[in-house]
């Protein structure tokens, strides 16, 4: 009988022999560089084999990559976010700070035209009353306002002084029905009273002839016959001229040229012309004029 297993050379004499072998191709690698062929086609070989292996650690690393960026990213867009408000709720204050300044330049722009001594006052609260055109400013007789003093914006005469104390004064606008203003056609010269209409906001003409030479769109200015206002200022621009068979004048209704609802801002003037009121004397209008003969 042939026996199973065939008896080579002992397991001594084969690591011997591998060894050598091993040494003798590390020699003739490393001196005569034989192997490089052998390398080269061994690396192309196996380089499938080491690319497969090595997914798993780059899937994990792009994965570690992409929370980080997310991370981070959210971290970053939440700081974007902060710093956005922030830049929002400055630049609310900027844009009220820039409008405010283009209406203290408006009012010195006014001043300038004055050319005599002016104050500028804040506009504290506006009655409520409909029939009652009045605000109250944050300027007082600490700052040498009186009774009677007339009050500009940077457009207009808006009205006059009626009660001061220490801190605040109460100023009556143009608009008001117990107001009345001397003023004259800037186009010819006509001259005639502008009288407060009220909750309507606009101002009547009064006792102008139905011969007279006025027309919508002239600019009514004060005419300083009241020795209170300075002359030459605009006060309104007629709207419309009525001719009614029932009145001996004719109606002519104008529009304030002053930012009655819009001003923050109003100036005071002083006028070399002007005398100051005494507080205790009671408001009075600008003109004592009689009942207009049309309808307000």
């Amino acid at each position: 009988m042939k026996p199973l297993f065939v008896r080579g050379p002992s397991a001594t004499f084969r690591v011997i022999m591998a060894v050598m072998l091993a040494l003798g191709l590390m020699v003739a690698d490393h001196r005569f560089h034989h192997l490089d062929v052998v390398r080269s086609t061994l690396e192309v070989v196996i380089y499938p084999m080491q690319y497969v292996a090595s997914l798993p650690a780059q899937w994990l690393r792009s994965a570690q990559g992409h929370l980080d960026n997310e991370v981070e990213l959210r971290r970053a867009n939440d700081d974007l976010q902060h710093e956005n408000l922030v830049l929002k709720g400055r630049l609310q204050q900027f844009e009220s700070l820039r409008a405010e300044n283009m209406r203290l330049r408006d009012l010195l722009g006014s001043s300038f035209d004055v050319g005599e001594r002016v104050l500028i006052a804040e506009i504290l609260a506006i009655d409520l009353d409909p029939y009652r055109q009045q605000v109250i400013i944050n300027k007082g007789t600490n700052s040498g306002v009186f009774v009677g003093q007339p009050v500009l914006d940077a457009q207009a005469v808006m009205g006059q002084v009626i009660r001061t104390n220490a801190l605040s004064s109460t100023v009556l606008l143009i608009t008001d029905a117990n107001h009345a203003l001397p003023v004259e056609d800037n186009r010819n010269g006509l001259r005639t009273i502008a009288a407060g209409k009220g909750p309507s906001q606009e101002l009547e003409l009064l006792y102008i002839p139905k011969n007279a030479d006025i027309r919508a769109g002239d600019l009514m200015v004060t005419s300083g016959m009241d020795e209170r206002f300075p002359p030459g200022y605009p006060v309104a621009r007629v709207k419309t001229v009525r001719q009614d068979p029932d009145n001996p004048f004719t109606t002519v209704i104008a529009e304030p040229t002053a930012r009655l609802d819009r001003s923050r801002e109003v100036l005071l003037v002083w006028s070399l012309n002007l005398n100051p009121v005494p507080p205790t004397t009671p408001p009075a209008l600008a003109v004592d004029a009689p009942a207009p003969a049309g309808n307000h």
